[in-house]
């Protein structure tokens, strides 16, 4: 499956996680989505006239092949909903992202993981605390996942990078 067309399911307008994995279980891969006719899309549980008119499939693909290319230039993973690397915690909820990215060595099935959730205008101390706690999960393999909002996300993962 084209990993450009996986990216650019993301970005299609009105069509979240839910109705991608939809879309995705009638036409089998993600290129087909894209080659679909409006009648085949018609036929897909959740998709209307009025969603379909609100498609644009050319501008998602432009955007996934901008994304596309950050992603091999910055050598970043990328983890699609149906690949065994996907969090199996993750693939119990109906509207998980389709797919995931990473940088690193990554098993989203850690039996430890911790999110860090913060503010984006983070404190000095706020960080200092941030890293500390890192730093003190570290000798026990901890998977660290955020949004990487600007503030203590970042911080967190700055903390990680320097450590390896």
């Amino acid at each position: 499956m084209s990993l450009l067309h996986r990216i650019a399911l993301t970005y299609i307008k009105n069509i979240g996680p839910t109705l991608a994995k939809s879309m995705l279980a009638y036409f089998g891969d993600a290129q087909s989505v894209f080659n679909a006719t409006e009648t085949k899309l018609l036929k897909v549980p959740g998709i209307g006239a009025k969603t379909i008119a609100q498609l644009d499939f050319d501008e998602a693909l432009e955007k996934a092949a901008l994304e596309l290319k950050f992603v091999e230039q910055n050598n970043i993973n990328v983890v699609f909903y149906t690949d065994a690397a996907y969090p199996k915690r993750l693939k119990n909820c109906a509207d998980s992202p389709v797919l995931l990215f990473s940088k690193g060595n990554t098993n989203f099935n850690n039996q430890r993981i911790i999110s860090i959730v913060g503010t984006r205008n983070a404190t000095d101390y706020g960080k200092q605390l941030c890293h500390q706690l890192i730093e003190e999960l570290q000798p026990y393999g901890v998977l660290v996942v955020s949004g990487l909002a600007h503030g203590i996300d970042v911080a967190a993962h700055k903390k990680l990078m320097c450590r390896q």
